[in-house]
């Protein structure tokens, strides 16, 4: 957060950058700030105001240096402070990869319920007898996140969210471990890190018991899931791009956008240079759309314009190498 701004007497708005904003914005600003003072004032406020980003700023300044505000101020009873956030934040929330969250991590890598949004398909197969490598099978309708209607399986789920990832696969043992106590079925407690196989393993108990199957069905869902998101590929590629991400906001803090670009720039491979283990360009349009929304003002200039042009070459050779694109870059381009 920025500091406070200043009171009464302190800049005005221009100092922060409203004259320089188009007639139309400048006009939507003003008519912000009214309505937020009617509010406070019928709250009975004394705020203080922080801002995070550049046009949250000059609401804040302009909140500040508003007369009728200003005189609210000095009668009004009851303090708050106030926190303006610029709405670009919300497309770092969009493609960030925020922390050590199994949640998060499932609903990423997992295909999507058809016509769902927030809802993906589990792979139920291991439930059945069914012996098959095809990972694309169709047979077994898949399982699902959303268990309304199962106490222990809407625990496990909150767990997930909740919690950090090592101990939500731990809080999923000790579910399957209790549910299966509970069933009677031979399971042995081992302890120590929780691995995707010995969840496999325990999963495996259940199959061929049908009362104990549909007793736990839910809360099985939510398990093999875990143990899909765990084995997948991606899984391995979100835990880098959290380390990157990391790394950029430490870069940014300490340096200009060009040196940030210059970081990036080695990092664009084409198809026939990248590994296993090196960014796709969909990657890489990922992780500018978050740069430019955490670095906040940008000061324009010659180095920043030769960097930018250096990425954009880089992109562009990346994209027209690509023996096959994705829908998303047939769809960009």
């Amino acid at each position: 957060l920025l500091p406070p701004l200043p009171g009464p007497g302190g800049p005005g708005p221009a100092e922060v950058g409203l004259g320089a904003l188009p007639a139309e914005l400048r006009a939507a600003v003003r008519a912000l700030v009214g309505d937020l003072d009617s509010l406070f004032t019928a709250l009975g406020l004394r705020e203080e105001s922080f801002a995070v980003g550049a046009l949250s700023r000059m609401v804040a300044a302009e909140l500040a240096s508003y007369a009728p505000a200003r005189n609210r101020r000095r009668t009004a009873t009851n303090k708050a402070s106030v926190i303006f956030v610029d709405r670009t934040l919300d497309l770092a929330g969009a493609v960030g990869h925020h922390g050590d969250n199994l949640a998060e991590k499932i609903l990423s890598v997992l295909p999507k319920l058809p016509g769902h949004k927030t809802d993906v398909m589990v792979n139920m197969v291991e439930l059945t007898a069914l012996q098959t490598t095809d990972e694309t099978c169709r047979i077994i309708a898949p399982g699902c996140l959303a268990q309304p209607n199962d106490p222990a399986a809407k625990a496990l789920w909150e767990s997930f969210m909740n919690l950090k990832q090592k101990e939500a696969v731990m809080e999923a043992r000790r579910h399957l471990v209790e549910a299966a106590s509970r069933e009677n079925l031979p399971i042995k407690m081992s302890m120590g890190e929780v691995t995707p196989e010995q969840l496999s393993s325990y999963i495996q108990l259940f199959r061929n018991n049908l009362k104990a199957l549909e007793n736990h069905c839910g809360l099985l869902q939510l398990v093999l899931a875990t143990v899909q998101t765990l084995k997948h590929p991606q899984t391995s590629k979100w835990d880098n791009f959290l380390a990157f991400e990391r790394l950029l906001l430490q870069t940014i803090g300490e340096s200009e956008m060009p040196s940030v670009l210059k970081q990036l720039l080695p990092m664009i491979k084409s198809y026939n240079e990248r590994t296993k283990d090196d960014y796709a360009c969909e990657d890489f349009l990922v992780l500018l759309v978050y740069i430019y929304s955490v670095v906040g003002e940008i000061k324009c200039g010659k180095e920043l314009d030769t960097a930018e042009e250096e990425v954009k070459r880089a992109l562009i050779k990346a994209i027209c190498d690509e023996p096959e694109p994705s829908p998303l870059l047939q769809k960009i381009t």
